[in-house]
């Protein structure tokens, strides 16, 4: 139902902008069409201009014509009145020329005609030949304007018949994607009815599953009232008579001991916190040292290859120290203020005694390359005699201090070995455990003493050599200062061992079930499992769950109640889907209309653009009146593309506002009546708010 809600109120806001854009198209079209016709206005007085320029040269031509036939005529007078005066003067004598006689005033009279048609003739000729000139060049000037004109047709056909591939291509990937999303629909209907087919099914066999929870219920029921009988009738189960089952019952003991075991341990997560922290500092500030210790012989001289596997192997210090020092602080938050915790069920030893055995073993594996470092040293140019025998005593306490390590691990590893039962020792060696464990920390005091003295007087050596770089000295310092946090944190450790050692040494007053304070031997024969502190927490854990109160059952009117309104619902259940199903069909049918007048608006927004450049291009056209012969067709035929577009575009967008406006309320209608039989039901949770905004963007009349 949400999704169908998003698709209404989507198509809802994609219908109003639609409505909102069709009046601006609508005025656009109608700007168009009065620019239009004031473009046919124009072009019909540019046509009787031009016809006006046609009838003018029409009768200049007429008149051109007229002129050549009088030039022509003419010239025949001149000619026969030529012939005519070479024969009168072959006739006439040379002395009778000089007397005035009627034949002379006749041939000076055809002089002075003569002479008028000549002078009237060169005019004449004169302005033939300037009329054949102007139109020369018209018939050029049309000529070139008439070229221009059918190449800009040939490139607006071309254009156009690329526009109409293009369109045609759009048309066919439209065809094939409503042929891809009608089979995405069947598909679609098909998953949906199995789907509906399934849901049948599994409501019948939840139907069966309630039933036999029902069943399996009353049967619970039934033997829980018959153990709560038993367990009523009989004395509660007693398991002292086999120690394997007596050990995992909580022994009674002093809680005092308890607390003052919870403060010694904090304590010494503190103190062996500082120790890793220092002897993992130590060992990043040696790798330092063994990086810049080949800056002694000269500046450019390489690091040898143990140096590196060295400092390599320093590198990888960290994660140990910081295994050991979370193991034990996760121990110490496991010892709880009403927990018992001995030896036997400090389970938590275990990770710190693994842990401190891995850091042992990588103290070893470091050993060598230690040895061979210290060995290179002394094989260096600048190695003196005196510091050759501090890097010997070095070398030596760094030996003793591996080996008071393994022996602290040797304790350290028996210690948690006594909460794993194939491992327990007998409860009088615990004494013997913790005094070798201080002895083992007193000695590696005294080690970690020796290594800082050693160190220290052999820095003073190498410090005074004129080789020694500043970086050399700065890790000399900062391994110095860690040497003196371990000397400090071995040193209180070792004080907290021997001061508390009373307390570690003293026999744990607990007594478990079944055994007197009387007998003493089985009072030191009695062992508690590991396990129990993990039993104790999920028995607490276990009576706070059901400790928790009661939810409140509901009235039983309001059962009945809510009962009619599910049968109801239930009943409407079949008719709703039919509903729905229509509902989307109408829907799928509405999105398909509405992706095919989008395309459509495309076009359409496509051919507008086209036209609008088209008739800029006129407008440029017709700026110029003499360019205007031999293009009517073209103009004709591109406002009836124009006059065309427009009336489809109208059309159009009229049939999509008609479809959306009767189509909208309808399905707003079929949505409002069953949101409407639901909107009184106190079961029905959703509120039909998405039906009132969507009466709000499409109203109903």
């Amino acid at each position: 139902m949400s999704d169908l809600q998003a698709k209404y109120q989507r198509l809802a806001s994609e219908y109003s902008k639609l409505k909102a854009q069709v009046p601006v198209l609508k005025k656009a079209v109608v700007d168009e069409q009065a620019l239009q016709e004031k473009l046919k206005v124009n072009i019909k007085e540019k046509d009787q201009s031009v016809r006006k320029y046609e009838q003018e040269v029409d009768s200049l031509t007429f008149r051109n014509q007229q002129l050549a036939k009088r030039v022509l005529f003419l010239q025949e007078e001149l000619e026969q009145v030529s012939t005519t005066k070479k024969k009168n003067k072959t006739k006439v004598g040379g002395g009778a020329a000089d007397l005035p006689t009627p034949n002379s005033e006749v041939t000076f009279s055809h002089y002075l005609e003569n002479s008028v048609i000549g002078e009237e003739l060169q005019s004449k000729i004169e302005e033939n030949a300037r009329l054949h000139k102007q139109v020369f060049e018209t018939q050029q000037e049309y000529d070139s304007q008439l070229h221009k004109l059918q190449e800009q047709l040939s490139k607006y056909e071309k254009e156009s018949s690329q526009h109409h591939e293009v369109l045609s291509l759009t048309v066919q990937k439209g065809k094939s994607e409503v042929e891809k999303l009608q089979q995405d629909k069947a598909m679609m209907e098909v998953k949906i009815q199995t789907q509906q087919g399934q849901i049948r099914e599994y409501k019948h066999q939840a139907e069966r599953i309630e039933d036999h929870l029902r069943d399996v219920q009353k049967h619970l029921t039934l033997k829980l009232s018959n153990a709560t009988k038993v367990i009523e009738s009989n004395l509660p189960f007693i398991d002292s008579s086999i120690a394997d089952y007596n050990s995992l019952n909580l022994p009674t003991h002093d809680r005092k001991y308890q607390l003052r075991a919870r403060e010694l341990m904090s304590q010494a997560v503190n103190i062996v916190s500082a120790f890793a922290q220092a002897f993992a500092n130590f060992c990043s500030y040696s790798e330092q040292r063994a990086r810049s210790i080949s800056t002694m012989e000269s500046h450019d001289h390489p690091l040898s290859v143990i140096n590196k596997k060295y400092a390599h192997f320093l590198f990888e210090s960290a994660p140990y120290f910081k295994k050991l020092e979370k193991t034990l602080k996760e121990f110490n938050e496991e010892v709880g203020e009403n927990c018992f915790t001995t030896l036997e069920t400090a389970v938590g030893l275990q990770p710190f005694a693994k842990a401190f055995h891995l850091a042992a073993a990588y103290l070893n594996k470091l050993l060598p390359y230690q040895q061979e470092s210290l060995h290179q040293e002394c094989a260096l140019s600048t190695c003196t005699s005196m510091l050759e025998a501090k890097n010997k005593d070095l070398s030596q306490s760094y030996q003793k201090l591996n080996a008071v390590i393994n022996r602290l691990d040797t304790y350290i590893n028996i210690l948690g070995a006594q909460s794993h039962k194939s491992y327990s020792h007998c409860k009088r060696n615990h004494k013997r455990f913790f005094s070798e464990l201080t002895t083992s920390v007193t000695y590696l005091h005294e080690a970690i003493k020796d290594v800082s003295k050693h160190f220290n007087s052999k820095i003073s050596m190498e410090h005074q050599l004129p080789t020694a770089s500043q970086s050399l000295k700065t890790s000399d310092e900062c391994i110095v200062s860690s040497l003196v946090s371990l000397v400090t944190s071995t040193g209180k450790l070792s004080a907290f061992l021997s001061g508390n050692q009373d307390f570690f040494a003293q026999r744990v007053s607990y007594r478990l079930r079944g055994s007197s304070t009387s007998d003493a031997t089985q009072h030191q024969e009695d062992h508690t499992n590991p396990i129990v502190a993990l039993y104790r927490e999920r028995a607490v854990k276990y009576l706070e769950s059901i400790q928790s109160a009661q939810p409140e059952s509901v009235p039983h009117r309001m059962a009945i109640q809510n009962r009619k309104v599910l049968l109801s619902s239930t009943e409407s259940k079949e008719s709703l889907l039919k509903q729905l199903q229509t509902f989307q069909q109408k829907v799928s049918k509405l999105e398909q209309q509405k992706e095919h007048y989008m395309l459509e608006l495309q076009l359409l927004k496509m051919k507008y653009e086209n036209e609008i450049q088209k008739v800029k291009q006129l407008e440029k056209l017709l700026e110029d009146p003499q360019k205007l012969s031999g293009r009517s067709s073209v103009l004709s035929h591109v406002m009836g593309e124009t006059s065309a577009a427009n009336t489809v575009t109208g059309g159009e967008s009229e049939h999509f506002d008609s479809s959306t406006q009767v189509t909208c309320p309808l399905l707003v209608i079929g949505l409002i009546k069953p949101y409407q039989f639901y909107s009184n039901r106190p079961l029905q949770g959703e509120p039909p708010i998405f039906v009132d905004d969507y009466l709000r963007q499409c109203p109903i009349n």
